[in-house]
C-alpha cells in the first residue's frame, strides 16, 4: 500500500473527512495519512480506540512516535492523557490500550538509525521557547541536532511564517489556520518538502499545533523488514 508516498511533493489532508479503516485489533479503527507498506509499514496515522479497546503487544522495529489528541492513551507503563507526546525508539516494546476510549497521532518506522532516546512529555511538559511572530507559546518536546518537534500556540487572526531548510510536517491540534484557501481544523495534516516556506493565518480562535523540523525521510532511516 502507498499513500501520499512522493515525499518532494507538499501534501494537505483533512483527516478529519477521512472515513476510518478497521486495524487488526478489534475496536481499533486508522484514518491513514502517509504510508508505505501493508501492516509492516512507513506510516503516519490518525488512530482511534474504542472503550476497553488494545493492540497486542509488540516491538516497535523502526521506533513509534506518538501526540496523544483525545481521551486517554494506556499502556503498561502509564496513562497518558490529551496532550501528552512520547517516543518509543526501535527496540521498544508495550501493549497500549485504553480504557475509556482515545484518538492520537502516530508515527511508525520514521526513526533513524542510533535515535534510542526514550521520551515522555504530559501535558505542559517540554522546555519553553521563545514564540515566533504571531504566537503565543512555544514548547519544546524533542530535539536532537536531527530534529526539533514542538507545540505551539498561535493568536487569533495572525500570518504565520515558518521557515523550512530540512523538511516540515504541521498537525492541526485545536482551533483553525488557513494556508492559501485551504481552512485547515483539528486533524488536518500537512507536509512540506525542505525549502517550502510555511505562510498560514491562524483562524479567529487561534491555533495550536504539532511540528516537526527534519528530513522527511531519514537518510539513515530504520530499514523495513
Amino acid at each position: 500500500m502507498r499513500i501520499n508516498d512522493d515525499l518532494t511533493v507538499p501534501v494537505m489532508v483533512h483527516a478529519a473527512q477521512l472515513p476510518w479503516i478497521s486495524s487488526p485489533a478489534a475496536g481499533v479503527d486508522r484514518r491513514m495519512l502517509f504510508r508505505i507498506g501493508d501492516e509492516v509499514a512507513r506510516a503516519t496515522s490518525i488512530v482511534r480506540y474504542a472503550p476497553r479497546s488494545a493492540f497486542p503487544r509488540h516491538t516497535h522495529g523502526g521506533g513509534e512516535e506518538i501526540v496523544v489528541l483525545d481521551g486517554v492513551f494506556q499502556d503498561e507503563h502509564g496513562d497518558y492523557p490529551a496532550g501528552s507526546y512520547f517516543r518509543n525508539p526501535p527496540g521498544t516494546s508495550h501493549v497500549p490500550a485504553s480504557k475509556d476510549g482515545c484518538t492520537i497521532f502516530v508515527r511508525l518506522w520514521q526513526f533513524r538509525n542510533g535515535d534510542r532516546d526514550q521520551i515522555v512529555r504530559r501535558p505542559a511538559e517540554g522546555r519553553p521557547l521563545e514564540p515566533r511572530s504571531g504566537a503565543a507559546s512555544a514548547i519544546e518536546l524533542f530535539d536532537d541536532g536531527f530534529e526539533n518537534v514542538r507545540f505551539e500556540s498561535w493568536m487569533p487572526g495572525k500570518t504565520i511564517i515558518v521557515e523550512n531548510a530540512r523538511g516540515l510536517e504541521m498537525l492541526v491540534l485545536g482551533g483553525s489556520l488557513s494556508i492559501g484557501d485551504q481552512k485547515l481544523i483539528p486533524q488536518s495534516w500537512v507536509r512540506l518538502p525542505a525549502g517550502q516556506v510555511l505562510r498560514a493565518v491562524s483562524g479567529p480562535e487561534g491555533a495550536k499545533v504539532w511540528l516537526k523540523d527534519a528530513p522527511l525521510l531519514h537518510p539513515e532511516v530504520c530499514r523495513l523488514p
